[in-house]
Formats: structure tokens, C-alpha cells, sequence
């Protein structure tokens, strides 16, 4: 955030901004060592797009995330740092805590509760470690991670529909009370301390994150128009599927892309898929685990991610093509194929789903998946789901 508006929030919110983070920042490895499973998030950034200094410390940025904190999207953290200063280093803004500074605007407290040294000077001078991008994104990754780690559960038992990316920005300006203490997780006009003013900037503070985000995200230009698909995608001369006509088996036959066992309907499936798209399917998987989303068909046998190019990009050209006919296929042959429904470039469609403003409707994430990732909006892989 621009240093104008930090001096104004700030003013607004006193000393919860200092305070709530080192609290939270305090609980990062308590929580971390309950054994949650936790999710990689994946980059999916347009680079060209990015700020110099920004592409610069991607690499840092991406590695630190992927190492110590997997839950957290990169893009947030780019687009976070876009927010408070501009990938200015050596911003600095005056408020109640004593000044804020660098990328991420953090204040001495929180710095050196960081593990960072404390300033000698106010402003601190160009040589402070606060001052250094790489030192003070590899801290401010884990002052952001801190906050998600903690806040985390607190969403999952309370059912807030704020996003937990949402979360951590909003305890970053904040404080995480006003996440704990309003309705939804996003403060408005007369909850958790927050009046009118206060309760704006924040909504603007996170309408600007998310701009960022969607500038900066790598995704499909091609999402496809109501009710069509994308210009150029024609199925129309690819084979029927060969009909599944047995009964439900459970998860007894062998998978035919990993070590583990897939229903009958799922083998006749991802069968079918490899022998129409031959060489289209780069690669695919169907048997998995997934200890953060129970509710996944993987581990019953009964769902694949089938991959038109490497996994982790957004992919273009003919992948992204061979993807949409894939998909398209899919669809057509739903009910000889037993499809319980299908997740593409985004968009979810099942049976009972009709097109809502593109190809079935948009794919939420169900509160588990990043949608902006390539692999969480399910850019880089179709997933299919059998009925059994």
C-alpha cells in the first residue's frame, strides 16, 4: 500500500497492526506441527508483466514459498508487495507504530521478531537489512505465512467465506481482530472496530491485490464463449466412446497410470480418452491421495487429471486446443462414459449445469484450490470424475 494510505489506516486502526502479527508470527511452527496436509501452490505469473524488480526476486519468492510455506500463493505476495509500496525497497511511511518500511511495509517490531536487526536510524538508512529485497522478502514470506498458519483454522471452524489469502492481507493492514471479529472475515462499517473509512480502505486495499493478481496472472485467453467453445475447437470428427456397461466395482481394478487400483468405470474412461487422443494426452493420473480434500474422487478410484502438456503452465497453442477437445469429448460422451462431471481451464460442468457466461460454469475452488493456480483452476489438466 502506498504510503498515504498506510499513514491514513493506520490512524484509523492504532496498534492492532503491531500487535495482532506478532502474536500470529509467534504460532507459525505451533501450527505447522499439528500435521495439517497442506497444498503447493504453484506460480502461474506472467513474468513479462511483473515490475523489474519484481521479476528479479521471483525465483526467491517462488523457492521460499515452495520450501517453508505451500499454502501461500505467490501471486498474493507479488501482488501484495505491489500494493504497499510499489517493489519500492526503500519505501518508508510514518505511522502510530513508529514507521513502516520496505517492500512489505513492516514495522521494527514485527521486523525484529522476524529475526531481522533493528534500525539505527528512522527512516532506516539504505544499509539496513530491512532495505535489502532478498533479506526482506525471505522475513516478509514468513511474517505473511505466520498469519495464514494462524488464521487458518479459525476460518475452517467459523465457515467465513473470506478467501485465506484475503484473510492474511486483511490481518497485514489490519489486524487479524478484524478477520476474527466480523461477520464474513472482511470487516464492514461497525464490526470489529472498524468504521465507515476504515471498513472502505480495506475493501480498496484488497480490490487493488486483486487487480494485481489478475494482471499478473498467466491465464488462458481463450475461455470460451456462452454455451460454445472456443473458436477453432471442432470434435466433430473424433471417435464415439466405446459405452460402459457394467456395474459399479469399487476401486479393484488396477490403475493403468499409477500403482494404485481405479473402478471399472474409471479404467473403461481414461482408457477411452488415451485411445482417441493417442498422443495428445502428455500425461495423466487417476489414483491419488488427498489428505486436504476429502471429499476428491482420487482416492476412491473414481477421478483423473489428464494433462495435455506439462503440468504447472497455462497451456497455449495446440495444447490448450487438444485440452478444450478433450474436455468437449467429455461432455458429449458423458453418459456412455459414466461422467460425474468435469473441470477445465476454470470452468466446472456436470450433467445438470448449464453454461453460464462460457463453457458450464465457473470453477470456485470449493474453499480448497487456488483457482488463479495453473494446477488449482485446473488450467494445466482436465479432471474427470465417474459416477462409479
Amino acid at each position: 500500500m502506498r504510503a498515504r494510505h498506510v499513514v491514513l489506516l493506520v490512524g484509523l486502526l492504532g496498534a492492532a497492526v503491531m500487535m495482532v502479527p506478532i502474536v500470529f508470527v509467534a504460532v507459525i511452527s505451533a501450527v505447522r506441527s499439528a500435521g495439517e496436509e497442506l497444498t503447493p501452490v504453484r506460480a502461474g505469473v506472467a513474468t513479462a508483466k511483473l515490475p523489474p524488480l519484481a521479476q528479479s526476486m521471483l525465483p526467491l519468492v517462488t523457492t521460499r514459498i515452495s520450501e517453508t510455506c505451500p499454502e501461500l500463493s505467490v501471486l498474493r505476495v507479488l501482488a501484495e508487495v505491489q500494493a504497499e509500496s510499489g517493489w519500492d525497497p526503500a519505501a518508508w511511511s510514518e505511522d502510530v507504530n513508529g514507521g513502516a518500511a520496505g517492500l512489505l511495509q513492516i514495522n521494527q517490531a514485527n521486523w525484529v521478531s522476524l529475526g531481522g536487526r533493528p534500525w539505527t536510524s528512522t527512516p532506516p538508512p539504505p544499509t539496513a537489512d530491512i532495505s535489502d529485497p532478498s533479506t526482506h522478502l525471505t522475513l516478509g514470506i514468513d511474517f505473511l505465512c505466520g498469519n495464514l498458519r494462524a488464521i487458518t483454522p479459525h476460518l475452517k471452524e467459523t465457515g467465513k467465506s473470506v478467501d485465506p489469502m484475503d484473510a492474511v492481507s486483511i490481518c497485514h493492514i489490519a489486524g487479524c481482530s478484524r478477520v476474527v471479529g466480523s461477520r464474513t472475515g472482511i470487516p464492514q462499517a461497525g464490526e470489529a472496530g472498524c468504521g465507515a473509512q476504515c471498513a472502505s480502505l480495506v475493501r480498496r486495499y484488497l480490490d487493488n491485490i486483486r487487480r494485481y493478481e489478475r494482471d499478473w496472472s498467466a491465464t488462458s485467453s481463450e475461455p470460451g464463449p456462452s454455451g460454445k467453445l472456443p473458436s477453432g475447437i471442432d470434435i466433430g470428427q473424433l471417435t464415439s466412446a466405446n459405452a460402459y456397461t457394467g456395474g459399479p466395482t469399487g476401486c479393484t481394478v488396477p490403475d493403468p497410470t499409477t500403482d494404485g487400483c481405479v473402478t471399472a468405470a474409471t479404467a473403461n474412461g481414461i482408457g477411452e480418452v488415451k485411445r482417441v487422443f493417442d498422443s495428445e494426452v502428455r500425461s495423466a493420473g487417476c489414483f491419488a491421495p488427498r489428505p486436504w480434500n476429502p471429499t476428491s474422487d482420487h482416492p476412491q478410484g473414481k477421478g483423473c487429471d489428464i494433462f495435455p502438456d506439462r503440468a504447472g503452465i497455462f497451456p497455449t497453442g495446440e495444447s490448450l486446443r487438444a485440452g478444450w477437445r478433450m474436455a468437449a469429448w467429455l461432455r458429449v460422451n458423458a453418459e456412455a462414459l459414466r461422467v460425474k462431471y468435469v473441470i477445465w481451464q476454470g470452468r466446472y460442468w456436470d450433467p445438470t449445469t448449464s453454461d453460464q457466461e462460457g463453457w458450464g460454469e465457473r470453477y470456485t475452488g470449493g474453499g480448497v484450490y487456488n483457482v488463479a493456480d495453473p494446477t488449482g483452476g485446473h488450467y494445466d489438466h482436465i479432471h474427470v470424475s465417474f459416477r462409479e
